[in-house]
C-alpha cells in the first residue's frame, strides 16, 4: 500500500495542483462527499440504518442485517433508493408510498422516514465533530488559492451537518438531496449531481476532482469523467473503491495535506 500511496501522491500533486516539475495544468475544483469524508457522521448513518433494518428483517424471517449491507446497498444513495437496493436484496416488495409517509408507515419513504428521525435525533443530541485532516486539507486548498470548493452528498440533512460540524461557511456551493429533490437531479451512482455542482462553480468535469468514501460515489465520478476520482477509505476498502472508479484511494485527506502545500510553495 505504501508504494502504492507514493505513487498515487504523485500524480495527485501533478494533476491537480501543478508545480515546477509538471506538464499538467492545475485543476480548478474539488467537490467534497458530506458522510465519510468531511465528517464522520457515516458512522452515525450506518447505526441509525442498523437500528432500523436489524429489526425489521428479523421480523421477516430473511437473512439478517449485516454492516456489510451498508456499504454494498445504502452508502451514498438517496435515502429511499437505499432502502429499496437493500429490501430488494431480501426479495421484499413494499410500496413506494411518499415522502410525507409517516415513520410508522411500512413503505420505502415510511422506512427512509423512519431511519432520518434515527439520525436526527442522534445529531441534536451528540453534534458532529469534523475529520481534522479533511479540515486540514481544506485549509490548504483555501491558503493555496484558485480552486473551487463545492459540497455535493446524497443526504437532505447536509446543511444541518456542515452547521453543526462549524463547516457550513466554508461552501457556497452544496447540491443536496434537497436540491436534487427540488430540481429533479438523479442521485448517486449517476453523476448529475457532481456535474450540477461543477456547472455552478463553472468548471467543466475534465478539471474537477470528486473527492468520495463510498461505492456509488466514485461510481458517479468516473461515470461523470471527472479529472480525478479521489477516494477515502473509511470502511469501504481500498481494492473495492480502486474498481469501482476510484484513480487513487487514501485513508485520510490529512495525508495529503504536504502535497497541497508542497505545491503551493
Amino acid at each position: 500500500m505504501a508504494s502504492r500511496l507514493a505513487e498515487s501522491r504523485g500524480t495527485f500533486t501533478r494533476t491537480l495542483f501543478g508545480g515546477p516539475l509538471t506538464t499538467f495544468d492545475p485543476l480548478d475544483a474539488v467537490l467534497f462527499d458530506l458522510d465519510g469524508v468531511l465528517t464522520p457522521t457515516a458512522e452515525v448513518h450506518m447505526r441509525a440504518w442498523a437500528r432500523l433494518f436489524e429489526p425489521f428483517l428479523a421480523e421477516r424471517a430473511v437473512a439478517p442485517y449485516t454492516a456489510q449491507d451498508y456499504f454494498d446497498y445504502i452508502d451514498g444513495k438517496p435515502r429511499y433508493e437505499g432502502v429499496a437496493s437493500l429490501l430488494a436484496s431480501r426479495g421484499i416488495d413494499l410500496p413506494f408510498g411518499d415522502p410525507a409517509d409517516a415513520p410508522e408507515s411500512d413503505t420505502v419513504c415510511g422506512l427512509g422516514n423512519r431511519k432520518n428521525a434515527v439520525f436526527t435525533a442522534v445529531l441534536e443530541s451528540d453534534g458532529v465533530e469534523p475529520y481534522p485532516g479533511s479540515v486540514a486539507f481544506l485549509d490548504a486548498l483555501t491558503r493555496r488559492g484558485g480552486v473551487e470548493v463545492a459540497v455535493v452528498s446524497s443526504s437532505k440533512n447536509a446543511r444541518p451537518v456542515l452547521a453543526a460540524a462549524g463547516l457550513l461557511d466554508r461552501f457556497d456551493i452544496i447540491v443536496d438531496g434537497v436540491v436534487a429533490a427540488e430540481r429533479g437531479i438523479a442521485g448517486k451512482p449517476a453523476p448529475d449531481t457532481y456535474l450540477y455542482a461543477a456547472s455552478l462553480l463553472g468548471v467543466p468535469a475534465s478539471r474537477a476532482v470528486v473527492v468520495e468514501d463510498a461505492h456509488s460515489g466514485v461510481e458517479a465520478g468516473r461515470a461523470g469523467h471527472f479529472g480525478l476520482v479521489l477516494g477515502v477509505d473509511r470502511g469501504a476498502g481500498r481494492d473495492s473503491l480502486l474498481a469501482r472508479g476510484a484513480d487513487i484511494v487514501v485513508e485520510d485527506l490529512g495525508e495529503l495535506v504536504d502535497d497541497v502545500n508542497g505545491a503551493h510553495a
